[in-house]
């Protein structure tokens, strides 16, 4: 699996909430052994709110919105991602429902890493598993930040 165009987009993403692994070339390659590929039509949710999937997200091209159903008028929109945004960070760290929706803006490449395939990740590469986790705990960190300087409620 060539996740190239993944690793450049992660590299070169220039946003307070990027996924800053500290991976070399050869552990980004095992680190794709445990990622699946998937083309997004644009329009197409890759997350539904109230979900209890357990997976991450790296996009590697095109853009996608997330946005939260209910709540006030006007408040919906949450955040436009672009390649090498990460979604679903949280479902690593514990279950729980979705807290908003995903949407394809374009037509998508993304990667998932799926729980249980994480969970492999943590038995065969615990210190490659270690620096995923550690810079998908960054990003949370970064979310939710931006969410409380904007007043916006967690939860």
């Amino acid at each position: 699996m060539d996740v190239n165009e993944l690793v450049q987009a992660l590299q070169t993403l220039n946003a307070d909430d990027a996924f800053r692994a500290r991976l070399s070339n050869e552990q980004w390659r095992t680190l794709s052994n445990y990622l699946t590929r998937h083309e997004i039509r644009s329009g197409d949710l890759l997350v539904k709110q109230g979900d209890t999937d357990r997976t991450m997200y790296f996009l590697a091209k095109g853009s996608m919105q997330v946005f939260a159903t209910g709540g006030a008028p006007g408040s919906n929109r949450i955040a436009i991602l672009r390649p090498g945004s990460v979604v679903g960070e949280p479902g690593l760290f514990g279950d729980g429902e979705r807290t908003a929706n995903v949407e394809a803006m374009t037509p998508c490449t993304v990667w998932a890493m799926r729980s249980p395939r994480f969970e492999e990740l943590v038995q065969r590469a615990p210190s490659l598993a270690v620096e995923i986790l550690r810079a998908a705990g960054g990003v949370l960190a970064a979310r939710m930040r931006a969410n409380m300087l904007h007043h916006v409620p967690i939860g």
